[in-house]
């Protein structure tokens, strides 16, 4: 292992930056590898250009004949740009994408062939996929699984394959995938806030939620990655000292990017720009080796799979360049993690950012609508917006110092929240003329002036509104958008429904006019969503004693945070607005405790294996070494060898303290795995792994982490913190 990594070192000091040629200009390149409006408008009839069309802004459905348009303009355009195969590129409840690639070659006899691609091929698939992860959705032997097109995300060509966005769904018709019920809760997200502008603006027809995500990931170089089993297993570092010098100085958050990180990043984007992915931003993060790629907002759906397709880019592309990708969210303990801030919004198909003040007081009154709403969601389902971001490997970062608390709170900032103050105090019932003109004047009027303010934005908060939006900045690295994009719009679509329920019947019952009754309902949920706003430090223990006081919950562990996906509250939740059905709902949650276990299971095996059969063989090979030494001081010193021996005689027995640590905690952490593993419940089962087999990870890291500063570093196996960090 030692010859290994110092292999590994000299190929990573002996790297140069891979050369990029960019010979034409971005908005050039944008979408060629996309089967977008542009290239359909180029390729369709207009029967066919129309069907699309309307099938994405209506979601009408496509017929067969329309269907067969399309797919012979997908085939040409693809024929035309070297691509000899296609594929359904769908989202399984791994969190990864698949696909199965089918050859457009047919044979037709007589020894010809020919290139084929109906309407049948593009609508539906049928692959097996029996081994992806279905809650006892489908049973093995009868694992028919159907994967159909999604006309509102385009098709795109990768390497010499067209890709067909689609979604995937069980024989019985049960959604296994994450893009089919963020679809549903986008739709309900529609439905309930075009209800709600109606209010305000009659002309709006459609409204639509907006994603832009922010990536965070670290660069290492790929020989000294391969050199790490547990890098190369696990995805993130199992042992390893910190090294003396880390993030301590502040010196890498936005700084220069080093070059062969940014010819990576420009081939990176020069790819992006091909599938149409907007990227445009790209800076150095917190930690060494560690950056952030950001993009233009697009709307949800497509958003989600920007992202889930630009995670799979990022490794081949970082391959090229000689680098292996980390998107774990804690791959090295002591310096920051990697999150993914989804920065949320609605827009409404006339042009208006729903969470944007405008310019008079009744554009001001709808975006104070859509933003108490917005919290009022929160305030209403904060258990359930903690559970979507629950991982094993986000439970490292959530309330790491480095990332939000696993307290679900809202930062609005001072200025807002004084509004919300004034509101809270309106007449209940009819207003007088006057309270009307003074809300109207110098409450409602004076909101763009707000926003000027400049109340700093709370970094402790996980769910933080940024002047036009809400950033949702508790999702980690690793995560499909989907998941927290379909709670979010499933829990305010949920809440605008209610809201327009209540204030109809003001307006029927109470004989108020539309804005009195708004004002009315408004301040309701002001007084009953107060709990959840927080201006403060969320790190502090003080917020975690105030936020069990506001009754808010702290689940810090993923098994703990996992069970409110199937309290009867979220069921009832995803049935009422036809999201996810109870079935859909509970297979989930299954899913995800069995992915927790097993990810657990991994990091112990791994970590086991690498402490008992690499630091401590080199642990006993050194203290020989010492051994050796301390005889031959005895050989020439005699009795006095003591007094000339005493630092390697102390070393050697700490040396045997260490290693013995190692191996009782070893032995422990495998019979409690053995306990675990008996267990039949996934719940029991990830519970004990995470309560009873992971403790044991960091007492088995110490006693590693301390031989690392003892063993002679040319013995030392492990690529080190300051070679994996450090290496440019």
């Amino acid at each position: 292992m030692a010859r290994l990594r110092f292999q590994a070192l000299a190929d990573a000091s002996n790297r140069k930056p891979v050369e990029v040629t960019e010979s034409s200009k971005r908005s050039e390149l944008f979408g060629a590898n996309v089967f977008n409006e542009n290239t359909m408008r180029q390729y369709l009839t207009k029967d066919a250009f129309k069907g699309v069309m309307s099938a994405i802004d209506d979601g009408t459905k496509i017929d067969r004949k329309i269907a067969n348009q399309v797919a012979s303009a997908m085939k040409e355009w693809a024929l035309s740009k070297g691509v000899t195969h296609y594929t359904h590129w769908f989202q399984p409840l791994t969190g990864a994408t698949a696909e199965k690639h089918d050859a457009f070659f047919e044979t037709i006899g007589g020894g010809m062939a020919i290139e084929r691609f109906g309407g049948n091929e593009l609508v539906q698939q049928e692959p097996d996929a029996s081994s992806f992860p279905n809650g006892g959705i489908r049973n093995t032997f009868e694992a028919r699984g159907y994967t159909a097109w999604d006309p509102t995300s385009p098709a795109f060509i990768y390497g010499t394959t067209l890709s067909i966005p689609t979604i995937f769904v069980a024989y019985t018709g049960e959604a296994l995938d994450n893009k089919t019920p963020l679809l549903r809760a986008l739709q309900a997200l529609d439905s309930a806030a075009t209800a709600v502008c109606k209010y305000f603006d009659k002309n709006v027809k459609k409204v639509t939620s907006s994603l832009g995500w922010e990536q965070e990931y670290f660069l290492i170089d790929k020989a000294l990655a391969e050199s790490r089993p547990d890098i190369m297993l696990t995805g993130r570092t199992l042992l390893g000292h910190s090294p003396a010098k880390g993030q301590q100085l502040d010196d890498h958050y936005f700084g220069s990017i080093p070059g062969r990180a940014l010819n990576f990043m420009r081939d990176l984007e020069t790819e992006c720009m091909l599938l149409g992915i907007p990227v445009k931003t790209r800076h150095n993060e917190v930690a060494p080796n560690q950056f952030e790629l950001a993009p233009i907002y697009e709307e949800a759906n497509l958003a989600v799979d920007h992202n889930s397709l630009l995670m799979d880019l990022m490794g081949k592309v970082a391959a090229r360049h000689h680098f292996k990708v980390l998107l774990h969210e804690k791959p090295f303990s002591g310096v920051n993690g990697s999150g993914k801030h989804n920065n949320w919004s609605l827009s409404t198909d006339t042009g208006i950012n729903l969470l944007s003040p405008g310019k008079t007081p009744m554009s001001n009154l709808q975006f104070l609508t859509f933003f108490i709403n917005t919290i009022k969601a929160v305030n209403e389902n904060e258990e359930l917006l903690r559970a979507v971001v629950a991982s094993a490997s986000n439970d490292h970062r959530l309330g790491a110092n480095e990332a939000p608390p696993a307290i679900i709170s809202v930062f609005i900032g001072a200025q807002l929240t004084k509004v919300l103050d004034e509101l809270e105090n309106v007449t209940n019932g009819k207003l007088s003329p006057e309270e009307k003109t003074d809300l109207k004047l110098n409450v409602v009027g004076k909101i763009p002036d707000v926003l000027l303010d400049n109340t700093d934005r709370n970094r402790t908060s996980p769910f933080a509104f940024t002047g036009n939006k809400f950033e949702f900045r508790a999702v980690g690295s690793t995560a499909n958008c989907a998941k927290p994009m379909k709670v979010l719009n499933t829990i305010v679509a949920k809440q605008l429904k209610d809201f327009k329920i209540e204030v109809d019947k003001l307006i029927e019952t109470k004989d108020l006019k539309k804005d009195e009754a708004v004002f009315n309902v408004l301040r309701e949920y002001i007084k009953a969503s107060k709990r959840i706003l927080f201006e403060g430090n969320g790190y502090g223990i003080e917020w975690e004693k105030e936020a069990k006081k506001r009754g808010l919950s702290n689940n810090k562990t993923t098994p703990e945070a996992l069970k409110a996906k199937i309290s009867k509250k979220s069921i009832k939740l995803y049935e009422e607005m036809n999201v996810m059905s109870e079935v859909e709902t509970v297979v989930r949650y299954e899913v995800e405790m069995e992915e927790y276990t097993k990810r657990i299971q991994i990091e112990s095996r791994v970590l086991g294996d690498i402490a008992g059969n690499h630091i401590v063989p080199t642990a006993v090979r050194y203290q020989n070494l010492l051994i050796k030494n301390v005889t031959g001081l005895k050989e020439i010193f005699g009795k006095d060898f003591e007094i000339h021996a005493a630092e390697q005689i102390l070393l050697i027995k700490r040396i045997s303290e260490h290693i013995e640590g190692i191996h009782s905690k070893i032995d422990k952490m495998i019979d409690e795995r053995k306990k675990a593993n008996k267990l039949e419940n996934v719940e029991a089962m990830a519970e004990a792994y995470c309560f009873k087999v992971k403790p044991f990870f960091d007492e088995i890291r110490l006693h590693c982490d301390k031989l690392e500063l003892m063993i002679d570093d040319e013995l030392w196996p492990l690529t080190k913190y300051r070679e994996l960090l450090f290496t440019k």
